[in-house]
């Protein structure tokens, strides 16, 4: 695959900091993703918090997505502006407000809803008696991020009991799980292990589930990590990876991509030139973030990849300056010279952008950022 930028060379120049998608090689991380899933008979439900794009949404539905997985309720309703109707939320609601917001994407849209206790099943409920039909929940498994979910096996059956008990209007369409310990892997090995212990999670509680009465339609597993070993256990038939549409350092530190398929960057300018060793760029932690590895683990050094500059580190941030020192013999970009960034974590550089440019078509191309903020 082509590099965005050559060398040290950036063929356009842009107002700093600056977004900027490959577009050729987003349009291949979304197909070779689509391909696996096809070839292993796996429904595609990408995680639309990586991009929150609509133009983005529609290349994944054109290349076999059956739809979003979304965090929140305002993610599926700028979707749903874009005729995407099919969703599901993995993210526990709670409170008139969300009920009232779920309430309204409901009367457009067909919705599975993450659940992992009776108290949030009961909202559900309500709102289910309110609207007098069924509302389809997925049960959320812990498969060792520790975060939300129940347990697998038992503790999950004894849940999914009380709410077939206590919420009639609620049907449990199946189970999903997030393996974001993923993140912590130091080998490609460890990678496999940790994707087959969220596979079994899902996959064996279905199993004892469906032999309690249940009927299961759901088996689902979302991590870009481990989404490349999801077909080693039989039983899953979900996958919602989120990240895959770009990749970022984090993911070429976890040997998922080469850095060469990375396909966000963040271009910026080099402001100052302080000391011999040491340079300065108009691009901080307002839009590159703080991250070195998901959950508190160091993957990286320093703060993104500098293409085309190995000896150089992007080592501190603050809100509007970098500053990049080297780390081994080798020149200094001038005042004045572009560089371009892998960011650490992809997915918190769209979420703040107000725009991305696209490049890879036939001419430069400004993509508007759809929506901003987290609710």
């Amino acid at each position: 695959m082509k590099r965005l930028v050559p060398e040290r060379m950036i063929n356009v120049y842009f107002d700093t900091p600056a977004v900027v998608i490959d577009y050729q090689k987003l349009l291949y991380n979304i197909q070779d993703m689509a391909t696996y899933a096809a070839e292993h008979n796996f429904a595609l439900r990408p995680h639309v918090k990586a991009h929150r794009l609509p133009q983005i949404a529609k290349l994944q539905i054109e290349h076999g997505a059956t739809g979003f997985t979304c965090a929140k309720i305002s993610e599926a309703a700028m979707l749903l502006a874009h005729q995407h109707n099919d969703f599901l939320l993995a993210h526990q609601l709670a409170g008139p407000i969300k009920m009232k917001k779920l309430n309204q994407l409901l009367e457009q849209a067909d919705v599975i809803i993450g659940c992992d206790s009776v108290e949030g099943a009961s909202l559900l409920q309500q709102l289910a008696t309110e609207r007098a039909q069924t509302i389809n929940i997925a049960l959320e498994v812990d498969s060792g991020l520790h975060r939300c979910g129940t347990q697998p096996g038992s503790e999950t059956l004894e849940l999914a009991i009380a709410i077939r008990r206590q919420c009639p209007n609620l049907r449990i369409k199946g189970l999903f799980t997030h393996a974001g310990q993923a993140y912590a892997a130091t080998s490609r090995e460890q990678l496999r292990e940790i994707a087959k212990i969220e596979a079994h999670s899902v996959v064996d509680t279905a199993a004892l589930l469906t032999a309690n009465g249940f009927s299961i339609d759901l088996i689902s597993v979302g991590s870009t990590p481990t989404a490349q070993f999801s077909h080693l256990v039989p039983g899953v038939n979900e996958i919602r990876p989120g990240n895959y549409v770009f990749y970022d350092a984090i993911q070429v530190g976890l040997g998922v991509v080469p850095q060469e398929r990375c396909a966000l960057t963040v271009v910026a300018t080099v402001i100052s030139r302080p000391a011999a060793d040491r340079v300065v760029i108009d691009t901080g932690s307002k839009v590159l973030g703080l991250d070195k590895g998901a959950h508190g683990i160091s993957l990286v050094r320093g703060f993104g990849i500098l293409l085309g500059w190995p000896h150089l580190s992007l080592e501190r941030l603050s809100e509007e300056h970098g500053v990049i020192i080297k780390t081994a013999d080798g020149p200094l970009p001038e005042i004045g010279q572009q560089i371009a960034i892998i960011p650490n974590h992809a997915c918190p550089v769209l979420y703040r952008a107000d725009l991305v440019h696209v490049t890879g078509l036939n001419e430069e191309t400004v993509w508007p950022s759809a929506m901003r903020g987290s609710r």
